[in-house]
């Protein structure tokens, strides 16, 4: 066979682990990047740093959506996660008083247990989506691929329950951040006494 014939060969089977691109080196540099900043998120015991590691850790994702041509989706991470659900967590840590330095409750001792299940959950997500795209290849100088369109259509017929009940979640925790953040009375009959406080006679 002559180099020529070896080559469109090559070619015509598909891309390489061999030989990546720039655009594939910078995603696993991003990841990497994204990676770090998300075991720091869970390691560390200020509350504030852990929201701020958050920040770069979902940016990094939106990052990895614009290097996959998802244009649509980045921007819609930006938006909703980096725009909404971060300043929600802040608002919420401002709102119950939570500690600004080092928080020793916020080691339940539980690590152990929550390293073996975070290890099982990403080798099965790992599985997952490498199993069901195997065979799949993004070509990244074509057309946009995660366009409004395409888009809208697959959030709207397939995954209108999950987005409906996580705006619910978000709901929810906001409601419960406001209810945390009241101050008891102690004037106030109809404020329930604290753990440490006991009702007196009159």
């Amino acid at each position: 066979m002559s180099p020529a014939a070896t080559l469109a060969a090559a070619t015509t089977t598909g891309p390489g682990f061999l030989s990546p691109t720039g655009v594939e080196i910078a995603f696993v540099l991003v990841g990497l990047a994204t990676l770090g900043a998300a075991l720091v998120t869970v390691t560390t015991k200020q509350l504030v740093h852990a929201a701020l590691w958050l920040v770069v850790a979902l940016g990094g994702i939106a990052v990895e959506y614009l290097l996959l041509t998802a244009e649509f989706i980045a921007w819609v991470q930006v938006l909703i996660y980096l725009g909404s659900v971060i300043v929600l967590l802040l608002f919420g840590l401002m709102l119950t008083k939570a500690p600004i330095g080092r928080s020793p409750d916020a080691d339940s001792g539980n690590r152990p247990l929550a390293l073996g299940v975070a290890v099982v959950a990403a080798v099965s997500l790992v599985w997952v989506v490498v199993d069901a795209f195997r065979t799949t290849w993004i070509d990244l100088d074509g057309p946009v691929q995660g366009s409004t369109k395409v888009s809208g259509e697959i959030l709207f017929q397939h995954w209108v329950l999950p987005f409906e009940a996580l705006s619910v979640l978000l709901l929810a925790a906001l409601i419960g951040a406001i209810v945390l953040s009241r101050k008891n009375d102690p004037a106030d009959p109809a404020t329930p006494a604290g753990p440490g406080e006991k009702k007196g006679r009159r």
